[in-house]
């Protein structure tokens, strides 16, 4: 059985500005390594949104980034959200109704 880890980004002000982040070689390392090691993520809409950076690979990218980025597609996503509007990496959503919850597959919807 997998264990559940909750992990959050945050500096000390409670501000992360996602297009401004570029950590040191040996964090990034340790992301990649972190990212490779889980079995699966879990996300919401908006920060699945903002991972769909990685979906695809930029030629301006340095080594690890394209590292990263291939760590982060080989995981299946957990998205919780209110509508399907979207298809990415290998994904699994749970779209939420105040009727029903559905989850599948993303091929099986």
């Amino acid at each position: 059985m997998a264990k559940l880890v909750y992990v959050l980004n945050q500096s000390l002000d409670g501000y992360v500005d996602h297009l401004a982040f570029r950590p040191s070689l040996a964090l990034f390392r340790h992301f990649i390594e972190h990212v490779r090691d889980l079995t699966g993520i879990v996300y919401g809409r908006r920060m699945y949104e903002v991972m769909r950076y990685w979906d695809e690979d930029l030629p301006d990218w340095v080594a690890a980034e394209h590292d990263f980025a291939a760590a982060w597609r080989s995981r299946p996503a957990l998205v919780l959200l209110m509508s399907i509007d979207f298809t990415s990496t290998p994904l699994y959503l749970v779209a939420a109704s105040h009727s029903s919850p559905a989850l599948g597959r993303r091929s099986a919807l």
